[in-house]
Order: structure tokens, then C-alpha cells, then sequence
């Protein structure tokens, strides 16, 4: 069953739980929270409740105080933000009058620092677990440490081995996506029909509670326009034209898509390098099954060589494999992106410890030519020696060397290689 699928995110949990006194677990609907809140109340105790449960919102509405005390430690409540500020400022109160670790395990399916109807950020008390959909590494039972292995220059593990995923296992997984609920689906009138209401689901209720929408209908259309712009800068005016929207409905629509996990933005990065860089962000939706959904392509379509679709799903699913794990990472990590106004672009640039810089490329290829880590020769030449490598993402089964620290590499290596 794919929500018994380990998680690689369950010991960092059972560690953050340990030493503080909230953990706020965060991410989209469906990606496996109330799992994993289970999960840790069956290792550890404690009281579980949901306020997805009419009955258990209206408690906390109503009287705060007494439902943020109730049942044993660790208290662990689902869909927190939906009983609103002055539950979380009753949880606060109770925090800061005994500081002792393991109180509260909260969980969200809205961003929780950004949702305008809740003013406590729980500054200082609280650490954050962004909880994403399955990454592959979880269902194959792959390594997780990848940025360990690109950050480390005396290692050759990323390039070591051949991979056995062909183009066709590729468009599998970016098809499937990571929803632990869609992996067993194999008709692909369930599959739309579980995307369908899923996004129904989050566009009529979680963004309802926090926010008046009034063009529910154009949300999926944007929604879709984010989608066949992946990895293109994000233009405002465009997306604002084609949702037939205005610019300012269009940019608080968009924000909204970010508070509930359906969209990942990913800012350029900042560096005095040069003056031509462009400052605009790019945006991705979370999960690439969902993205596919949205653009009504199936695996079977992007099989046909040249679909003007893979691209952009593939750098989608490139993306959410790179947050996924990043939440585990034992090394912190930035994930950015840089274009410079004269058409030069690094598809993802990973900044670690000290300021190393590593730049990576993504091609829907199966044998990249040399001419496809040009611009990370570029970017080589500017940064120096913070450099610490390239990477040209490819869906090939080979790794090779283009020197200078720029490689060839099978997207694979992000789960070292191993087999679905």
C-alpha cells in the first residue's frame, strides 16, 4: 500500500519532537500528514484529533482555551489552521507557560506563515516539516543524502554507476506524480477523476476558509497556465491575460495557489555577478502527475519524441524530487534559479554550505551533446571559485564528463539509481 511507504521525513519528526515544543508539519493535501501524525502517535502516545472533523473545528472555535488542552501529550491536531488565531494563540499561552519539549505536533495544508486569517506565527516555539507527496527515493527505497554527494567534491558517487530507468520508466514517474492516494490507480478515468476533486476539494474549501474568491472557475485555468509555463519566468500580464483575469485578481490567485501547496515558486538567485539578471521568479505546480493532469497528457503522449510538454514536466518533476529532499537533508540548502536578460539560464542553482554553488541544467534527452552545459560554462567562469560543480540532468542511461567539474548525469542519480 503506498501510505505505508516509509517516509523519509518521520525520523526528523520524532527528532524535532524530541527537543522542541511545537512541530508544524506543512504541505499540500493528501501528501501523507495525517499518516504520519498517526504514525508518531502509535510510536509515542498522545492524543490525535482533525479539524476536518466538523464537530472537533467547532470545539476549538468556540473555546480555544479548553481545546487546546485536552487529551494527553504529545497533542496532535490536524488542519490546525482551521480553528483559526485564537486557537493558536491559546497554544501559544500554554507553550510559554512550560517550555518542556513535545507538547504540540501541528499539522497544514495551507502554508501556515502565509495564511492571512492567522496573525501568531508562533515565532521561536515552533519548527516547520514541509511534508511533500512521495519522492522516488521513498518508493524505491533509495539513498537520500543527494546533496551530500553533489556538495562533496571528493566524491565520485553521483557519476559511478549506469542507471537502468529508461525514457519510458521517466515518463512513468512524472506522469504518476507523488499523491499517495494515485499511485494505485491505474484507470485513467479514476486518475482524472481523483485530480479533478482533489483540486475541487483544496479551490472550494481550503482556499475558501481564508479567502473570498470571485472567480473560483479561472483558479484551475491559471492553475493550468502555470503548468505549460514551467520554467519560464513569470509574467503577471500574460498569465493575467490568458486566465482573462486583471493583474491584481491574477497575482492574488496566484499567491493563494502558493499558500495551499498546489504551486512552487522559485526565486532567482541573488549574486552581484552581473547586472543582466532578471529578476522574476519562476513558478511550478507541486507535483508533476498533478501538472500532467492539468495539461491532459498522458504517459502514452509523451512518449512521441519531441512533445512540447516533456520539457517542462521533466524540470517540474526535477524540482519537487529537489524539495523532497531537501526536508531531510543533513546539509542546509537553497534551491534557486538564475537568467540573465541576454537568453542565458541555469535551470536550478543549489547553494550549500559556505556559499558553495552548484548548477544544474535539465534536458529531456536521452544523450546530451556538449552544447548543452554551455551556460553552466558561463556560470563556471563568473562565480569562480565558489563553483563546485555542474550538472546537465538527462533521461539517458550513461554519466559522462564535459570537464571542468560538468557532468552528464541520468536523473536517476537524485535516488542513487535504484529501481522502482
Amino acid at each position: 500500500m503506498a501510505d505505508l511507504v516509509p517516509r523519509m521525513a518521520q525520523d526528523l519528526l520524532d527528532a524535532l519532537a524530541g527537543a522542541l515544543r511545537i512541530v508544524i508539519v506543512n504541505g499540500p493535501r493528501q501528501s501523507g500528514k495525517t499518516t504520519m501524525l498517526k504514525q508518531y502517535q502509535l510510536a509515542h502516545g498522545g492524543s490525535y484529533r482533525t479539524l476536518d472533523n466538523r464537530q472537533d473545528q467547532e470545539a476549538a472555535i468556540a473555546d480555544p482555551v479548553a481545546f487546546a488542552g485536552e487529551g494527553e501529550r504529545p497533542r496532535l491536531i490536524d488542519e490546525v489552521h482551521r480553528g483559526g488565531d485564537w486557537l493558536i494563540r491559546a497554544i501559544k499561552i500554554m507553550v510559554d507557560a512550560d517550555p518542556s519539549p513535545g507538547q504540540f505536533i501541528l499539522s497544514g495544508s495551507s502554508r501556515f506563515l502565509t495564511v492571512p486569517t492567522l496573525s501568531e506565527s508562533l515565532a521561536g516555539r515552533a519548527a516547520f516539516l514541509d511534508l511533500w507527496p512521495l519522492s522516488v527515493a521513498e518508493r524505491t527505497g533509495g539513498p537520500t543524502d543527494f546533496f551530500s554527494r553533489v556538495f562533496d567534491t571528493s566524491s565520485s558517487g553521483l557519476a559511478s554507476q549506469e542507471s537502468r530507468w529508461t525514457r519510458d520508466d521517466y515518463i512513468r514517474v512524472i506522469c504518476e506524480g507523488g499523491f499517495p492516494e494515485v499511485l494505485p490507480l491505474t484507470s485513467a478515468v479514476v486518475r482524472r477523476a481523483w485530480y479533478d476533486g482533489y483540486l475541487t476539494t483544496v479551490i472550494n474549501r481550503d482556499i475558501s476558509e481564508f479567502a473570498e474568491i470571485g472567480k473560483a472557475s479561472a483558479i484551475p485555468r491559471l492553475l493550468g497556465l502555470v503548468a505549460a509555463r514551467s520554467g519560464s519566468p513569470l509574467v503577471v500580464a500574460d498569465m493575467a491575460r490568458s486566465a482573462d483575469l486583471d493583474r491584481a485578481t491574477t497575482r492574488t490567485y496566484l499567491t493563494y495557489l502558493d499558500t495551499v501547496f498546489l504551486t512552487v515558486e522559485v526565486a532567482p538567485w541573488s549574486t552581484n555577478l552581473t547586472k543582466r539578471l532578471a529578476k522574476t521568479p519562476k513558478v511550478f505546480v507541486a507535483d508533476s502527475g498533478l501538472a500532467a493532469h492539468l495539461l491532459s497528457v498522458t504517459a502514452s503522449d509523451l512518449q512521441r519524441v519531441g512533445h512540447p510538454a516533456l520539457g517542462g514536466l521533466l524540470e517540474t518533476f526535477v524540482l519537487t524530487e529537489l524539495l523532497k529532499l531537501r526536508t531531510v537533508s543533513q546539509i542546509p540548502v537553497g534551491v534557486w534559479q538564475l537568467r540573465e536578460n541576454e537568453d542565458r539560464e541555469i535551470d536550478f542553482v543549489l547553494e550549500g554550505p559556505g556559499g558553495a554553488v552548484v548548477g544544474i541544467e535539465v534536458k529531456a534527452t536521452t544523450s546530451p551533446g556538449a552544447d548543452t552545459a554551455r551556460h553552466l560554462r558561463w556560470f563556471r567562469e563568473k562565480i569562480g571559485d565558489r563553483f563546485r560543480g555542474g550538472i546537465v540532468f538527462h533521461l539517458g542511461s550513461r554519466s559522462s564528463s564535459f570537464g571542468d567539474g560538468i557532468q552528464a548525469i541520468p536523473v536517476s542519480a537524485l535516488w542513487g539509481h535504484a529501481a522502482l
